[in-house]
């Protein structure tokens, strides 16, 4: 089973988890008929938890899109061009990396910009920002000379090859409000 299939299968299992916790979380003694408020209200605030299901998997499908676009093209964990283990790390190639994985980051806040739940995915994007900024400073992709610029590009690279799948799993978490 390869890791995309792995991926969905668990992204499905998660939000049916979601959505039935919410379907059985009613401690509704009345049972089925009782009335409705007076107030009209009802149909707005029956589902808030199906609301927030349906936004947290509106914002997880919009940041796989872009994920799954770079992922492919530049790899993700130790087979990323900016695994510290690749030779491409102090190359343009984990640049153009680094700054598609920086813009599915800005993309992600873009996404969860004011909406609670999502503490996990704003950590991660976040740090991977941080990263992009930090390997473009160092001029890592310029095959740096000095031993201690070296060094220091290892810390950001390898935040930024694992930047795909921690921005995916933040995603992810926001089912569970995380």
């Amino acid at each position: 089973m390869n890791r995309k299939q792995l991926w969905l299968m668990v992204s499905g299992v998660t939000a049916a988890v979601a959505l039935l916790s919410a379907c059985t979380g009613s401690d509704d003694a009345a049972g089925p008929e009782s009335s409705p408020p007076a107030s009209g209200f009802a149909a707005k605030s029956a589902n808030p938890m199906s609301e927030k299901v349906a936004t947290v998997e509106k914002v997880k499908s919009a940041v796989e899109s872009r994920l799954s676009v770079h992922e492919e093209r530049f790899g993700s964990g130790g087979n990323s061009l900016c695994s510290t283990a690749s030779p491409k790390m102090f190359t343009q190639e984990c640049g153009v990396a680094a700054k598609a994985t920086s813009e599915d980051a800005s993309f992600a806040l873009t996404q969860i910009s004011g909406r609670d739940g999502f503490a996990t995915l704003r950590s991660v994007a976040e740090k991977i920002e941080k990263a992009a900024v930090t390997y473009q400073e160092l001029g890592c992709a310029t095959n740096p000379a000095e031993a201690a610029t070296r060094h220091a590009c290892l810390e950001p690279a390898a935040v930024l090859a694992q930047g795909f799948p921690d921005l995916r799993d933040g995603a992810n978490l926001g089912l569970a409000g995380k």
